[in-house]
């Protein structure tokens, strides 16, 4: 296969939400209340909501930004590349980078809609949450129909509303929901808890996937305070791998064997040793802990239920069948700090040497039309699809990188990591 045949869907990526994003979707009564930008002291666009303040952190909004100027603080709208939160511009940058279909998940509430969580009045909250389903599917995806998969997300202090909720925009056409990979921060039960059950009913019924990003309970892998940034970076992956183990145990798998959990920006190269440790646990100690998985090894249950998602993973292309080819998905990031936007094409070809056109199509865009219930060919033609004939729509739209220093920063100012654990938590 050429590069510029290549089909390419990200099944995670980022919005920064634009200020108007609640003007046509909530009620009147409640607008006062509503979450407003507002610009501080020093020039940054905040989010105020509930007694928080919710920055738009510097790696969120990354894209087109030379490394160097990579970093923790807060931006304002006019530091983003406008394709962050102006969709017409996130159109252009995604014909630009030969993709054509994204999943995008959300900033200003936090994965999940947590932020929403927060407020006391749930009846507010759920009002909020349904407006920002309504812009999110009405607004950010219908405006390019066969361009986006759209995504929900939920009410985690209830699961009876959780699943009205996944029933209400099934029929929009959205079968995705963004939850936390860990309930219990969040202040409700864990997996192992029956709690749970209208809404994975719902999703079963609705053939809609748990998408669950890394970092959505609010906890990240932190060694010690004084630990250097990198440590969180690199190890962020394994809030993923512990999830997957909670759920892979849990009953859920097996109590809805239709049951679809997408782990995303997780990576793959982990996943043979996952499997493997997870059946030579089971092996070794269901007899005295009582796990029965009946006549299926978990590994076999991992592949039935789970997806797996990679940026940039040699390993796990190498290892695509040890995986399960079926179990892996492409993402770009956009516009975070690890997205491969605009060379995605390039680099993820550099991987899929030696790989067949069949799994190609599986890992860049198959998979991820046939688990989230996507189709873009019937608004598309598949010929104009490609990576070739995208960009060539494209042509002239600037992705080069540029700097965009405004110098409202003290260069010398570092966000600890303790601080920027303690921020993602809020």
């Amino acid at each position: 296969m050429n590069l510029d045949d290549m089909i390419m869907v990200s099944v995670d990526d980022h919005l920064c939400e634009p200020p108007d994003m609640f003007d046509q979707h909530l009620p009147a009564k409640w607008k006062d209340e509503a979450p407003r930008v507002v610009r501080n002291e020093v020039g940054d666009d905040v989010w105020i909501f509930n007694g928080h303040t919710v920055p738009n952190v510097g790696l969120n909004a990354v894209a087109g930004r030379p490394k160097e100027e990579y970093g923790m603080e807060p931006t304002s709208f006019e530091e983003m590349r406008p394709g962050c939160y102006d969709i017409h511009e996130r159109i252009k940058d995604m014909d630009a980078g030969g993709v054509l279909g994204s999943m995008c998940f959300a900033s200003m509430p936090g994965f999940g809609g947590r932020l929403f969580n927060t407020h006391p009045d749930k009846e507010f909250a759920k009002v909020l949450v349904q407006a920002y389903n309504d812009w999110h599917i009405l607004e950010w995806c219908d405006s390019y129909p066969g361009r986006f998969i759209p995504m929900a997300q939920c009410m985690i202090w209830s699961a009876e509303e959780t699943a009205a909720e996944i029933r209400r925009v099934a029929d929009m056409g959205c079968h995705s929901i963004a939850f936390t990979e860990n309930p219990v921060p969040l202040g409700a039960p864990s997996w192992h808890d029956d709690y749970w059950t209208p809404m994975l009913e719902a999703a079963v019924d609705c053939n809609t996937v748990i998408s669950i990003h890394l970092g959505s309970s609010g906890q990240l892998v932190v060694t010690a305070p004084d630990a250097p940034m990198d440590v969180m970076i690199q190890m962020q992956p394994m809030n993923i791998s512990t999830a997957a183990a909670d759920l892979l145990w849990s009953q859920v798998p097996r109590k809805y064997p239709e049951i679809k959990i997408a782990l995303s920006e997780g990576g793959t190269g982990w996943v043979p040793y996952f499997m493997d440790r997870a059946d030579r646990t089971y092996d070794m100690h269901h007899l005295w802990t009582g796990q029965d998985f009946g006549d299926m090894l978990p590994s076999e249950v991992f592949r039935r239920n789970f997806l797996t998602c990679f940026i940039n993973d040699p390993v796990g292309v190498t290892l695509r069948h040890e995986i399960g080819i079926n179990n892996i998905s492409w993402e770009m990031d956009y516009p975070h700090s690890d997205s491969t936007w605009p060379e995605s094409p390039e680099l993820l070809y550099e991987r899929f040497d030696g790989v067949s056109d069949d799994d190609i199509d599986r890992i860049t865009h198959l998979n991820a039309m046939q688990w989230y219930s996507y189709d873009p060919f019937t608004h598309i033609p598949r010929e104009e699809c490609t990576v070739g004939a995208l960009r060539a729509k494209a042509a002239g739209h600037d992705v080069s990188t540029k700097s965009m220093l405004t110098g409202r920063h003290d260069d010398d100012e570092k966000i600890s990591l303790k601080d920027f654990a303690s921020r993602a938590g809020e």
